[in-house]
């Protein structure tokens, strides 16, 4: 009986290890498991990103968290070289008798694994160290807000991490080096920003680098460590600090000082050698859209035009005069908008803030039959990067829920936060924006995992603009300054339509653009520089806000017509944003299928 039993438990465990072996070395038997097995295979290329999802923590697995991400030629020739026998194998499954959610799946993945081939032909069209992100703003990031410390495994951890940066950079300097002889090289500016950052970075001693600080908070928070246990790991962090972080940094600094005199001030991607192609590949991976340059350089004239007259309409019930932006550009300067250019002033605008979304929070029942578990913080953004980040900018929560959803606003310029602007732009970045979105897809169930985290920013950026105008929809913005912060905002998003294209494209000057956006918006000049910069260097990806809207409230409009009475926004929501991230394409037919079934049950 006991040998029986041993052959049936033998029997079985070589069963289970040529199912392993099949799902891990060859085209798994069941396309849910190829799928799995496609985003295990990248999640756990990318140590940093694992980090951050925290989806292996729970289950004991905590190797990765003392790796970084290997930015090397060869990684990334493997990686491309798997992307290609991914494709082939998905293609290879027989599709036939796909039910609607498994057919959506397919097509999800395949148009994200198509782009992403496409892509590889623009290998080193971009500029992977600039002013916004790059490693060296992207690694001390990461490692204060993203690298967790509970215990004294986790300490070690963080040391080692400082100890392979060295390492990483010079994995993104060859790459550099590839881009340079190919002809591409940032403009001027981007080499002076990235300079003055890291030259920045490291003038400081290491005791008062954000490594340090904040490796010392997350230490002062564990129990488990004596005095004297934390006092060896701040001086490992130092150390490690002076022998790994500051000499990968000074590598990258070398670099730059000896590329500058080869730069130019000319802004646009045209200047590349396959410049044209190259934008041309961007606007369809950014916005999912057939759309040329030029019909959306059009489509953004006309949307800025159809912005202002909305808001020269309540500029005049106002008794304001002048353009709307020379109205907005003195509204921006008022007292009574602004914030005292403070400490005190800057914790004001979080309360105020946390305030905004507590309120919107509570007011969305008419709109959505569920909202995302998720918690929601919001935080002044890093003081290291403000000189270059964004306005405002969402990082989401970690899958297990130790780290909530948070919503940074950026500080450094007081009159950049105007209290007319505050609202809208916390329903885009927090509630019932990005974090709503976001957090809901993490939350899915039932649907391959990569449909929870796959990013298509036409989509999650139209969401977050079309959450503006809900909210407005909704009654959160009834005094008529807000109402004109939100469509200041929207105008941005038109305006950005015409100055992308107009950089890229067009071959306007970084200061053509600078002054089109500052004389239609009103904005904050600080805002504005650091837009067009980020454009500049991120082509393609501003023109998805916008597109991805018009789509979504062209779907919402369709839906209305053809439903009428029947029509529940609700609904409408709910077959949004619980399908995951998607190509607009796909969006569409889902909605469309949604229409269908709802008159059919009618």
């Amino acid at each position: 009986m006991r040998k029986a039993l041993l052959r049936v438990i033998g029997l079985l465990l070589l069963l289970l290890m040529a199912f392993v072996v099949n799902v891990v070395w060859f085209k798994p038997v069941f396309i849910r498991l190829f799928y799995e097995r496609v985003f295990a295979e990248l999640l756990f290329d990318m140590p940093q990103l694992l980090s951050t999802f925290r989806l292996v923590e729970p289950l004991g697995i905590q190797a990765h968290n003392k790796k970084l991400d290997d930015y090397s030629e060869a990684e990334h020739d493997k990686q491309a070289k798997r992307l290609r026998r991914n494709l082939d194998i998905l293609h290879s499954y027989d599709t036939t008798g796909f039910d609607a959610q498994q057919k959506l799946s397919y097509d999800i993945l395949d148009w994200y694994m198509r782009a992403a081939n496409e892509g590889e032909k623009f290998r080193y069209d971009d500029y992977p160290v600039n002013q916004l992100f790059g490693v060296q703003n992207g690694f001390p990031t990461f490692m204060a807000t993203k690298h967790q410390v509970h215990n004294q495994r986790d300490a070690e951890y963080y040391t080692i991490r400082l100890s392979k940066v060295k390492a990483q950079f010079a994995q993104v300097l060859e790459g550099l080096k590839i881009r340079e002889q190919h002809g591409v090289v940032p403009p001027t500016f981007v080499i002076d920003k990235v300079l003055t950052e890291m030259n920045g970075f490291v003038a400081q001693k290491p005791e008062e680098n954000i490594l340090y600080t904040s490796f010392a908070e997350k230490l002062n928070a564990i129990n488990t460590l004596d005095k004297a246990e934390k006092a060896q790991l701040l001086t490992e962090a130092n150390t490690q600090i002076k022998i790994a972080v500051y000499p990968a940094y000074h590598s990258l600094i070398a670099y730059f000082t000896a590329l500058r005199p080869r730069s130019t001030t000319d802004a646009g991607v045209w200047k590349f050698p396959d410049g044209a192609a190259y934008y041309a590949y961007c606007l369809r991976q950014n916005t999912t859209t057939d759309f040329t340059p030029n019909q959306i350089h059009e489509l953004g004239l006309k949307e800025v035009a159809r912005i202002e007259a909305e808001m020269a309409t309540i500029l005049k019930a106002q008794s304001i005069s002048g353009s709307p932006g020379q109205a907005m550009a003195k509204l921006n300067e008022e007292p009574r908008f602004l914030y005292p250019d403070t400490d005190s002033g800057r914790v004001q605008i979080l309360t105020d803030y946390k305030r905004i979304l507590s309120e919107v929070n509570q007011g969305m029942a008419s709109a959505f039959h569920s909202r995302p578990k998720a918690a929601l913080d919001v935080q002044r953004a890093p003081a290291f990067k403000e000189k270059t980040a964004p306005g405002g900018y969402y990082e989401l929560g970690a899958q297990d829920g130790s780290r909530p959803g948070t919503f940074y606003t950026n500080l450094y310029d007081i009159k950049a936060t105007p209290k007319f602007g505050m609202r809208t732009l916390a329903y885009h970045e927090g509630i019932p924006g990005h974090h709503f979105q976001i957090s809901t897809a993490q939350e899915l169930k039932g649907l391959p995992t990569f449909r929870t985290v796959i990013p298509f920013t036409a989509f999650s950026e139209g969401w977050a603009l079309y959450a503006e105008q809900l909210a407005w929809e909704l009654g959160f913005e009834q005094d008529p300054y807000d109402n004109l912060g939100r469509l200041q905002a929207e105008l941005f998003r038109a305006v950005r339509l015409v100055v992308d294209t107009g950089i890229h494209d067009k071959r306007w000057t970084r200061e053509q653009a600078i002054d089109y956006m500052r004389t239609h918006t009103g904005q904050a000049e600080s805002d504005v520089v650091v837009e067009i910069e980020r454009y500049i260097v991120n082509p393609g990806q501003a023109c998805a806000y916008k597109m991805g809207m018009l789509k979504i409230l062209e779907l919402r409009e369709r839906a209305k017509q053809a439903l009428g009475p029947k029509f529940d926004m609700r609904d409408f929501h709910e077959v949004v944003l619980k399908n995951g991230a998607m190509p607009l394409s796909l969006l569409e037919r889902v909605v469309n299928a949604y229409i269908e079934q709802k008159n059919k049950a009618a």
